[in-house]
């Protein structure tokens, strides 16, 4: 066998997979981006993210600011901050936003809150203006797919999977996404960490039961 046309061979197959991740992510965006009743979805996904917070003993939880498409986490999460402020033993609860960190290629999360300072990051995602750094117990992740097991298909950046493996101890992490995202033949990588839960408009996809 020609060892140099094995070689290349092989390099071909991941290429091809990226080419083929890259095509559903795509797919997958501009089918979240054209749904006509996607605004009843939010509605229907901020009720169940409303409801599985009720419990949970966090008081500083990292989102997002919702792009292409995604499920905006911010207005239930200003909910569930006020509403720790009305408890019998009032509680301090906090909301983070993420910056991406040039250098290394991850995220930390700056304190938001609704009218706080904002800026453009290098993608053009708003991000806090010089807010307080703070370190997330829970985490809420935008999916663009997900399938069973908690794994969650991402825009390809590794930002998410590069921070959590950063992050100790590391955060609950909660997948966000609408039903159109749920992937039944979806093949996680060796690198792909699951996610502890996943959200979307009819309740909680993972775990089952």
């Amino acid at each position: 066998m020609d060892k140099t046309h094995g070689e290349n061979a092989s390099e071909k197959a991941p290429d091809a997979a990226s080419f083929l991740k890259a095509q559903l992510r795509a797919a997958l965006v501009a089918q979240r981006q054209a749904l006509p009743d996607r605004q009843q979805r939010a509605d229907l996904l901020q009720r169940v993210m409303r409801i599985w917070l009720v419990g949970r003993p966090d008081t500083v939880i990292g989102a997002y600011w919702p792009i292409k498409g995604e499920f905006d986490p911010l207005p239930a999460l200003h909910r569930w901050k006020e509403d720790g402020e009305l408890l019998a033993e009032s509680q301090r609860r906090r909301i983070g936003l993420p910056v991406v960190d040039k250098v290394h290629k991850t995220l930390t999360f700056h304190a938001w809150y609704p009218g706080c300072p904002m800026e453009e990051d290098a993608y053009g995602i708003p991000k806090p203006k010089d807010t307080e750094l703070i370190v997330p117990t829970l985490l809420f992740v935008p999916c663009v797919g997900y399938s069973a097991g908690g794994y969650r298909l991402g825009y390809g950046g590794g930002f998410y999977d590069r921070t959590l493996a950063a992050l100790e101890p590391r955060p609950f992490t909660v997948g966000l996404g609408f039903t159109n995202g749920f992937l039944e033949d979806f093949e996680p990588e060796a690198h792909d960490l699951p996610l502890d839960a996943i959200l979307n408009d009819n309740g909680v996809v993972w775990p089952v039961g």
